[in-house]
């Protein structure tokens, strides 16, 4: 039988890109899918059902049961709207899939209130537009699964991003306290941190993809090649949602993954890695001496010039010269 036969599911931003690769494999596996997805472009502009009959054409031509959806997640009634396409299509809801996202990068010193907005208002807000009106009901049928999507830029930091990064983050606790507040009915909520080559993230300069690598992992470049493009195919992204969103997966609760190509790691929840303790209060003499032996080998992730002048930092040690210089 199939993984997901019987289920139904909704799978937001399901267009293009992840969300579409997701909604097709579910589709393949048995669910009944409903394909949200209001035809924005990158930035969040305009409206086209183009993107949301087209996938859920593919899945009808192979037989497969799907519907789409146009609502925006940036609303409560958008949200309500969305979970009401399920009932009235399918009769249930076994699965939320919260997908849909849209990016306006800026640094911060240039980024606007409006900017700022938008992008929480469909990352954050449009997490819980649609997570609220689902629990309702996953509670009262005592069953769920929600897999919401964060990312590296919430969970690291991502130059450039201070909205994206914001609503990320916040997405990675909401996934956290819903795990918290459902787990006790049966319902599950897992994020997922991907990396794929999409529309989004073609629009970042090269550069800031670059400083999203950290410089640890390989950079994803302005025209990448072929077999880069296979590995960063947002089909590698949708086995481990639908394994999510599987009875399998009925104790993976309240989990963060990162997924890309063959990958797919288990983050740890931030815990302390180093204290320092005293019975009484610090002062700040002691915490001038004590917090940079505590620091000592932690990479600060974007020092200062060399040629700034920063009070405090110490100067370099005179280098010896040579005899007769």
């Amino acid at each position: 039988m199939a993984l997901l036969e019987g289920k139904v599911a909704i799978v937001t931003g399901a267009g293009r890109g992840i969300g579409k690769a997701i909604a097709i494999q579910m589709a393949e596996q048995g669910a009944r899918v409903v394909v949200n997805d209001p035809g924005v472009g990158p930035d969040g502009a305009g409206h086209d059902n183009g993107p949301a009959d087209q996938v859920v054409a593919e899945i009808v031509d192979k037989r497969l049961a799907a519907v789409a959806n146009y609502d925006s997640v940036v609303t409560m009634e958008g949200g309500e709207s969305i979970i009401k396409t399920a009932l009235d299509s399918f009769g249930r809801l076994d699965i939320l899939v919260n997908n849909a996202g849209i990016l306006r990068d800026r640094m911060i010193f240039n980024m606007t209130e409006q900017e700022w907005d938008d992008v929480i208002s469909v990352h954050l807000k449009g997490h819980f537009a649609c997570i609220k009106p689902a629990t309702v009901l996953m509670r009262q049928q005592r069953y769920g699964r929600i897999i919401n999507f964060t990312s590296e830029s919430g969970l690291t930091g991502n130059a450039g991003q201070a909205n994206y990064g914001a609503a990320k983050a916040g997405i990675a606790g909401l996934t956290r306290v819903v795990a918290r507040d459902m787990g006790r009915y049966g319902v599950t909520c897992n994020a997922i941190a991907p990396r794929a080559w999409t529309r989004l993230t073609a629009t970042a300069p090269a550069q800031q993809r670059g400083v999203r690598s950290g410089g640890r992992r390989p950079r994803l470049p302005d025209a990448p090649r072929r077999e880069e493009l296979e590995q960063l195919a947002p089909e590698f992204v949708a086995p481990m949602v639908c394994y999510l969103a599987s009875d399998h997966a009925w104790n993976v609760n309240g989990q963060i993954f990162w997924v890309y190509a063959g990958t797919v790691a288990l983050l740890s929840h931030p815990l302390p890695s180093r204290t320092i303790f005293k019975h009484r209060m610090w002062t700040l003499d002691e915490l001038s001496d004590m917090v940079p032996q505590m620091m000592e080998g932690v990479r600060n992730p974007a020092p200062p010039a060399d040629d700034l002048d920063v009070p405090g930092r110490a100067e370099p040690e005179p280098q010896p010269q040579a005899a007769g210089q």
